[in-house]
Formats: structure tokens, C-alpha cells, sequence
């Protein structure tokens, strides 16, 4: 919608508050709630603050010591949040609130803020651009449903829940229409906070599903892929349910995953540059060898929690090895459509990511590609999970953070303050698993060690 659309709604009585946006370094977004009323009169035209800390806290949102950005030596001051008015929507999975995205902006500078997950998008896009290029994109996101509400699946500690479906239902209507309460609910949401969707499906999994939002420009659809997944949240907070994007929320299931399409266009976004005459371009060609060249080094962005790798198991529909091949789901990158809907599909990232930084490493690793004209390796034919002679991807969040923190590509795209600023934020993750003592080890250890 735009400003006068919400004047108009606020005057009506039909909106009366707006959620002011951003996303976090772990794909969350957080912010504030504002009078509706005092958005369209003050917050349209001179933003609002927020603490700067909110990018160098942990999960469990402790300050964390050791970032240059924002310690309590610097006194955690403020940030702007400005407004991104073209992400302006009815919030449709409430039923008196809008919603909008905020850029993340420096108070003394006016200047984005660098580590921003936002910012970093923009900037990759602005590369893209001076290349001559436009970016499509989808992400195609995977969750578990299940008839657990959140505040009972803590108090039972988030085991023994029960999933929404009780067999493998990947494309079964009939688990479907089970679920409809909440997975159609959710696409009616969707559709009605201006998020176009195409279809949602059972998945490979007890409970799991997937559901499918249309292509947009990559900035878009990393907004998209963000509210997508809060409005999610929230709509199952009110059903009294539970959905989660863990990659692997169980052992004994499959993981869930947020495969991602790119394409590459011209200036105008009207002619797909990876084909020329029906035939694939030099363009498509170093795009893919620079995206699979960079896959390890930005493994992080991927996938960036412990539990990211616990997806990454052989015969499991999640990539291990990195690959290209036509239309082949064992591989890492998944080469789909022709002429216009020619496009690449990366397998690899899970249902955890946060799509700007995924994006992000994506164009950061192709732009580079078509730079330096990185060729891929010759595709592959066959079962990529028997093929051991293939790199494979890194196998725990330690292995790829110190790949990330070594990597001259990652330096070299993203800048050294943002590069260390993401090391560190790697750093604490693995660093907080460390520390803790989990149930499998009490089971294992406790009395027979």
C-alpha cells in the first residue's frame, strides 16, 4: 500500500498499528510497534531508533564482547530505522496492522549500516547492477508443522512433539487438507500482506511441508522470504500450534531446506541473460563456476547454526557434495527451465538461513564468476551422494566459520569490517555450543563412562 492508502485505512479505523522492521543477523526481525496514527504523522518522515547492540547480541539477545561495531566501550548507542515504504502492506495474518521493512542507517553518517544483512544485499545488488545486470530470485522454504502450541513445546523442552501428520506426505492431498487450517491460512496471509503465492505441498517428512512464493528481484524476495517466515510464526502462535525452521528439528527426519533460484537479466529485467539463442551464455557458465567456486568459503551463510549440518546427510533429498547437473536433485546446484525461466537452483542453504546473507554469498561468489570468467566443472551425471571423489560441503558450522574467516573471497566482496564482523558473530555460535553439555552426552556418559 502506499502512505495515503494507510492514511486512509488509519482514518477509517482499520489499522492501528504498524510493525516496524529489520532483520538481524540471524534472519529475525525485530523492532517495534507503532501507533498507526503517530507512523503516518512522525515515523514516515524522520524514521525511528533503536539500540545498536541488536546486531551483536546472541540468540538468547546477551550483549556479546569483541565486536567493532557496537560494545559497551562505544555505550551502545542508536541506530536509525528508515522506512522502506515500498514494503509498505497490510500485516494479513493480523486483523488491524500493517507492516514495513526499515533500513538500517547510521545516525552520524545517514549512511547504511555496513553489517546490516539488508545493507549487504543492497550492496551485492548495486554490484550486479554495475555489471549491467538485474537479479531474479525464489526461495523455496521447507518447516515442520506441528499441534504442539510454543509455550508448551518449551516446557516440554522441544521433544516428544507431536508433528501435524503421521507418515511421509510428500505431495499427499489428504495430509494436506489436514493441515489446512493452518497451511491455508497461512497462503490467504500471505497473498493479503501483497506476498503472491503459488502453492504449498506436504514435504518428505512427518509434519513437514513447503510453501512456494512467487519469483521477484532478489532484493524482494529476501523481504518476502523474511515476513514469510514471521507471519508464519505468529499465525501458528495464534492457532495454538508450533512451526519451525530448524534445518533438522529431529534425527529420525528429513531436514528442511530453502533451495534458491537465481537468474541473471538485463538493466530493464526483461531478457534472461543465461540464455542466448536457446543456448546457455558464457554469463550462465561463470555465474555458476563463480557460485560454486565460492560454496565453501561462504558454507556460513548457508548454513549458519549448529544444527545446519545435521542436514547434510547422504541419500537425504540435502546436498552433500558440491556439483552442477541438469535436473538432478542429489546435486548441490540443480540447473532448471530454459529460454526466460532459465535458472539456477542452489540446494544447499536450509530453512535456518537468513536470506540476505544467503543472497548475499550467492551473488557475491557468481558476480565474482563472471569477473574473473571461473569456469564449473563439467556436469555431473548420475548419484552425486556416490560420487566421493567431489568436494564436500563443510561438515560442522567450526569447520565452515574458519574456512569464512581465512577466505580472500569473502574479504575481497564483502569488505573487511563486514568480513570480521561475521567471523566474530560465527564465533560466538560455535563457541556457545561448546560450552554446553547436551542430552546425548548425558545419555551416553552419565553412568556408563
Amino acid at each position: 500500500m502506499t502512505p495515503d492508502d494507510l492514511r486512509s485505512l488509519v482514518s477509517a479505523g482499520e489499522v492501528d498499528t504498524v510493525l516496524a522492521a529489520f532483520t538481524d543477523g540471524y534472519g529475525r526481525l525485530l523492532g517495534k510497534r507503532i501507533d498507526a496514527a503517530f507512523f503516518v504523522d512522525h515515523t514516515i518522515g524522520h524514521g525511528t531508533h533503536a539500540c545498536d547492540y541488536l546486531l551483536t547480541v546472541d540468540m538468547e539477545m546477551e550483549p556479546v564482547a569483541g565486536y567493532e561495531y557496537a560494545s559497551w566501550e562505544l555505550g551502545y548507542g542508536d541506530f536509525h530505522l528508515v522506512a522502506d515504504l515500498a514494503t509498505l502492506a497490510r500485516a494479513g495474518w493480523t486483523g488491524s496492522s500493517a507492516i514495513v521493512l526499515c533500513d538500517v542507517v547510521d545516525v552520524d553518517t545517514h549512511t547504511p549500516v555496513a553489517v546490516a544483512p539488508r545493507s549487504m544485499l543492497a550492496t551485492q545488488v548495486e554490484r550486479a547492477a554495475a555489471l549491467g545486470f538485474t537479479v531474479k530470485a525464489a526461495s523455496e522454504l521447507e518447516f515442520f508443522l506441528f499441534d504442539d502450541s510454543y509455550r508448551d513445546a518449551h516446557r516440554k523442552g522441544y521433544a516428544d512433539l507431536e508433528p501435524a501428520g503421521w507418515y511421509i506426505e510428500d505431495y499427499h492431498l489428504l495430509q494436506g487438507a489436514r493441515v489446512e487450517g493452518y497451511v491455508g491460512a497461512a497462503r490467504r496471509a500471505l497473498t493479503a500482506t501483497g506476498i503472491p503465492v503459488e502453492s504449498s505441498k506436504g514435504e518428505w517428512g512427518r509434519g513437514q511441508h513447503e510453501l512456494n512464493i512467487r519469483y521477484a528481484d532478489v532484493s524482494t524476495m529476501a523481504d518476502r522470504h523474511s515476513l514469510m517466515k514471521h507471519a508464519m510464526k505468529e499465525l501458528a502462535e495464534s492457532q495454538d500450534l508450533s512451526v519451525t525452521f530448524m534445518a533438522k528439528p529431529s534425527s529420525s527426519e528429513a531436514g528442511s531446506s530453502s533451495h534458491l533460484h537465481l537468474s541473471l537479466w538485463d538493466a530493464d529485467a526483461e531478457t534472461n541473460v543465461f540464455d542466448v539463442g536457446g543456448e546457455r551464455s558464457d554469463v550462465f557458465r561463470w555465474f555458476l563456476g563463480g557460485w560454486m567456486a565460492g560454496t565453501a568459503d561462504f558454507m556460513a551463510f548457508y548454513a549458519p547454526t549448529i544444527n545446519s549440518y545435521k542436514r547434510y546427510v547422504d541419500g537425504s533429498w540435502a546436498p552433500t557434495r558440491i556439483a552442477w547437473s541438469q535436473d538432478n536433485r542429489t546435486a548441490g546446484f540443480r540447473v532448471v527451465g530454459e529460454g526466460p525461466s532459465l535458472r539456477i537452483e542452489c540446494r544447499i542453504p536450509g530453512a535456518d538461513c537468513n536470506p540476505y546473507l544467503a543472497y548475499t554469498a550467492a551473488l557475491a561468489s557468481g558476480l565474482r564468476g563472471i569477473e574473473q570468467q571461473i569456469e564449473p566443472p563439467p556436469p555431473f551425471d548420475g548419484d552425486v551422494y556416490a560420487a566421493a571423489d567431489l568436494p564436500r560441503v563443510p561438515r560442522t558450522l567450526e569447520h565452515a566459520a574458519e574456512r569464512f574467516a581465512g577466505s580472500t573471497l569473502v574479504r575481497e566482496t564483502l569488505g573487511a569490517a563486514v568480513a570480521d564482523h561475521y567471523v566474530k558473530f560465527f564465533q560466538v555460535e560455535v563457541e556457545a555450543f561448546q560450552a554446553s553439555v547436551t542430552d546425548w552426552e548425558r545419555q551416553r556418559y552419565f553412568e556408563r563412562i
